[in-house]
């Protein structure tokens, strides 16, 4: 590679750096500082011993940034998903089905802890086998901003 290469290959990368850059700064909302609250819309999935309920956000922003979050998932009928989540009578019956309702359960607070750390719901990355959660999530995240929105 001569220096003539090197050189263009090095403006290249500068005026890609650049405009990623502005593409950035450039479309980025503004938010209210307060807390916002929204919920996904119901979802049902009635074959293969499935699951249905809702998701629940609730987001503080400060300072124009996600300053903290929980998320919630909820049976149709408004009961938390929680530690008997995936039991029937409070027996497991199904391990399988546990084991997946309880890795969807965990998935709750990585989502919220991922969109305070990177700031965008689009930067968080979806757990194996919690991808409902994680569309409810995102979904309820931005009904959330877009009543902050400035």
């Amino acid at each position: 590679m001569n220096i003539r290469m090197i050189k263009l290959l090095c403006l290249s990368a500068a005026v890609a750096a650049s405009s990623a850059l502005c593409l950035c700064s450039c479309g980025s909302k503004t938010y209210k500082d307060g807390t916002y609250t929204a919920r996904s819309a119901e979802f049902t999935e009635e074959q293969d011993g499935g699951g249905s309920g809702y998701g629940e956000v609730e987001l503080t922003i400060s300072g124009g940034k996600i300053t903290s979050c929980t998320f919630k998932t909820y049976e149709l009928d408004g009961t938390l998903k929680g530690e008997d989540y995936g039991k029937e009578n409070g027996e497991i019956k199904n391990r399988d089905y546990y084991n997946k309702a309880q890795k969807a359960n965990a998935a709750r607070a990585v989502y919220a802890e991922e969109l305070v750390n990177k700031g965008s719901a689009d930067q968080v990355d979806a757990v194996s086998g919690a991808t409902i959660n994680y569309d409810q999530f995102t979904e309820a995240v931005a009904a959330a901003l877009a009543q902050a929105e400035e």
